[in-house]
């Protein structure tokens, strides 16, 4: 699929951005994969830590902001296929920055899709959250609009073969601002007390590699406005706690503001249009120009009316054993 192509990351210094880089050459043979991304000292690190890991002859480092729609214009050129990582992801900062989450997640989500139909790139991905289903935040918030607005984006490309569509999972295991480094470098200090919002609090598991082999999925199949969604465990926040320092002691001090006690994958509103599969669920797009019925894709099978995915009512959940294991599997990629 993705041999002899072009392909561009947006956001490509952060965690997803390396781990796909690195997945794309172990999998592929790409002709070219560009990182798109505002930070010249985050592209010089990861240059120094993959020039002997990939062939850096295949790989550009491509200074621009989303926002930059004449920027994106000249990345695009003879692009394939684009993945759109960048977003600001801080729920206390877009809080505190409202605009500038507004200009980034949602106005230079229509910067990629308008370069994209431009430039006549193949198939977009965007990344999505859990927050932007019944979001509490400006952050999710802004990425409810930035996902409607690429699923939107497939009735407007004419001619055009563009496709978008939408990967859609929580907060990745290991990745930067997640959980599990903050607790790791308080163990590391010596520290014993680790603090929890509220202890009824339920996670999605999924790594950085499960992330992108879904994007992979969406790039091979979808046919345009499809949102998928990886089938994976459930977690309860204290037992991470417990399989991190088993005898820690465990501070809680309440869900802050803009925080879920449960990840929301799918809503019941959503199971109108979603489709099981065998690793995945698939929402597809609700609307008059997306021909539903001749898009399905083969091995699906509708959800019940009334279906909802959550972290808190799934069917598989990791015992603090469990998380031990994956979390030892974990060493050298949490960033």
């Amino acid at each position: 699929m993705l041999n002899g192509k072009n392909i561009l990351i947006t956001g490509g210094t952060g965690s997803f951005g390396k781990k796909f880089l690195k997945m794309i050459f172990e999998y592929y043979e790409p002709n070219k994969a560009i990182i798109y991304s505002r930070d010249e000292y985050k592209q010089s690190v990861m240059k120094s830590e993959y020039e002997d890991k990939i062939d850096m002859s295949k790989v550009r480092f491509f200074i621009g902001d989303v926002r930059d729609k004449d920027r994106l214009f000249r990345a695009f050129q003879n692009v394939d296929y684009v993945i759109h990582a960048a977003a600001m992801k801080q729920v206390p900062t877009c809080e505190y920055n409202p605009i500038e989450a507004v200009k980034t997640n949602i106005q230079g989500a229509q910067n990629v899709i308008e370069a994209a139909l431009d430039r006549n790139v193949k198939k977009v991905v965007a990344l999505s959250t859990d927050k932007a289903v019944n979001p509490i935040n400006l952050y999710g918030g802004t990425k409810l609009v930035s996902d409607k607005l690429f699923i939107a984006a497939n009735a407007y490309t004419g001619y055009n073969n563009t496709r978008f569509s939408v990967v859609r999972y929580g907060n990745v295991a290991g990745s930067r601002g997640s959980v599990i480094p903050i607790w790791q470098k308080i163990i590391n200090d010596g520290g014993k007390s680790l603090g929890i919002t509220d202890m009824r609090m339920t996670r999605f598991w999924i790594t950085l590699e499960q992330g992108v082999e879904l994007v992979f999925k969406a790039l091979e199949e979808s046919k345009g406005g499809e949102t998928y969604i990886s089938k994976i465990p459930s977690f309860h926040i204290g037992d991470l706690a417990k399989a991190m320092l088993s005898d820690c002691e465990i501070e809680e001090f309440g869900v802050r503001e803009g925080e879920k006690l449960h990840e929301v994958m799918v809503t019941k509103d959503d199971s109108w249009t979603t489709y099981e599969y065998e690793k995945h669920y698939i929402i597809y797009p609700h609307y008059e120009w997306a021909n539903l019925e001749n898009n399905i894709l083969p091995g699906g099978k509708k959800v019940d009316e009334g279906f909802e995915y959550s972290s808190g009512n799934n069917e598989q959940w990791m015992s603090v054993d469990d998380l031990r294991k994956e979390l030892s599997k974990l060493k050298g990629e949490v960033i």
